[in-house]
């Protein structure tokens, strides 16, 4: 009996985070020497700390019963609000975002935090909200994931933001909300970024004047555009409730979504900084601004690339020593184990993230309680946007948005946000079969 708190584990999925980890350790280890040689970083001495204590936050939070903290989640998602608030104003800033608090060098990103107050949250709301209208359960549910992304947009901190649409989008599929509002809200972002990124894309890259796209850089002509849409909008929606007719309804979601989605752009193109932008789009031809914008991804494709089947070698990588990679112990940390450990490498960390992904999987499949299993989604919804994202920036498949690889990159808000994370899925996994009433 004294040993049952030791069948709480799920010892496959702590091996594949313990690989991430390591890989994690050695490759931070690695980025920190320059071409002569010589360590000038000790980023590996403060991720060993990360480790630890994550490692602590995991076990801790596994013998934790979930539902125990279950009355908790709207205290502390109003919590996050308040200090996420407190961070745009007071806050430290590093690269361009006042997303950090602290004193000196000790400090925490709250939105990184934030990610798994908000599954905590929605995961309840939604729990505890199954016979509510589903319309109104969308709206309230929208309303909860707008609220911290739209402050963690104020910093600016696209990246961290971007990460809370698939968390909504993986909750709100499993809680069986209808999927033409979980269409409406990908159709609406995918609509905001084309229509955010298009003026940039014809000035920086396509370098010519398309009058289409031109409309979208006068701000009178982008409102009326917004005011057009809405009309229809209204049109559609009056003509659906009166006739009954299904065509009015698709013509009023559509134009929903494109008003939104410009109503959304013209905003954005206020919030974000041009740079932010620039890296959106620069992934599609890099060499339009080599020394700028594109560099970041024209060198991590060269070190992906010289790593071949085996790589160069441990602690043997040239763009990381001659610092050709900016960011390479964050956010490019897979182009140095690329560079390194070359295809090999690439295909362990593959399989490792495939290990972590199909065992939430099965532990969402398993689960008899529906909180839970709303909270395994969300958390793998979280990992899996964060890995497709991070793998395919540093292929140059995908924008850069300065998202981190989880358990790999440098960084301990990140990492210990990582393991809270795991160890939530494994305190769910171990009480599974447990059908008692937690008050």
């Amino acid at each position: 009996m004294k040993l049952k708190f030791l069948t709480y584990f799920d010892y496959l999925l702590i091996f594949f985070v313990m690989v991430l980890s390591a890989l994690g350790l050695a490759f931070i280890y690695s980025s920190g020497f320059n071409s002569d040689g010589l360590l000038v970083s000790n980023e590996y001495k403060k991720q060993i700390v990360w480790i630890s204590v994550g490692f602590v936050i995991m076990i801790a939070t596994t013998l934790i019963d979930y539902r125990k903290i279950k009355r908790f989640t709207p205290y502390a998602y109003i919590g996050i609000i308040i200090i996420l608030i407190l961070t745009f104003f007071f806050g430290r800033k590093v690269k361009g975002a006042r997303s950090w608090i602290g004193i000196g060098e000790l400090g925490i990103q709250p939105s990184e935090l934030g990610k798994i107050i908000f599954v905590l949250f929605l995961a309840w709301y939604l729990d505890r909200s199954q016979h509510q209208d589903e319309r109104k359960r969308f709206i309230i549910s929208l309303g909860i994931m707008l609220i911290p992304m739209g402050l963690i947009l104020m910093q600016p901190d696209l990246g961290t933001a971007t990460v809370y649409l698939p968390i909504f989008l993986f909750i709100c599929y499993v809680a069986n909300l209808p999927l033409r509002y979980i269409m409406l809200v990908i159709g609406t972002a995918a609509a905001t970024i084309i229509f955010t990124v298009l003026p940039i894309w014809q000035s920086e890259i396509a370098h010519i004047n398309i009058p289409a796209i031109s409309v979208l850089t006068n701000t009178r002509l982008h409102l009326l555009l917004i005011f057009a849409g809405f009309a229809t909008f209204i049109i559609g929606l009056l003509g659906e409730i009166s006739l009954k007719r299904k065509y009015y309804y698709w013509i009023a979601f559509v134009s929903g979504i494109i008003t939104l989605s410009l109503a959304l752009s013209l905003v954005a193109g206020k919030v974000l900084k041009t740079y932010q932008v620039q890296r959106l789009i620069v992934f599609l031809d890099p060499y339009s601004d080599a020394q700028g914008a594109g560099w970041n991804i024209i060198q991590s494709k060269i070190a992906i690339g010289s790593g071949n089947l085996r790589g160069r070698g441990f602690k043997m990588g040239i763009q990381s020593h001659y610092r050709f990679l900016p960011e390479q112990s964050t956010d490019f940390i897979f182009s140095i184990l690329a560079e390194e450990m070359g295809f090999i490498g690439g295909i362990i960390l593959f399989l490792a993230f495939l290990g972590i992904f199909v065992r939430i999987i099965r532990i969402i499949r398993d689960s008899t309680d529906l909180y839970g299993t709303l909270i395994c989604s969300g958390i793998l919804g979280m990992f899996f946007y964060h890995f497709i994202i991070n793998v395919g920036m540093v292929m140059g498949i995908m924008p850069i948005t300065g998202i981190p690889l989880p358990f790999l990159s440098y960084g301990g808000s990140a990492y210990l946000t990582n393991m809270l994370a795991i160890g939530f899925v494994m305190s769910i996994n171990a009480r599974r079969m447990d059908f008692s009433v937690i008050i």
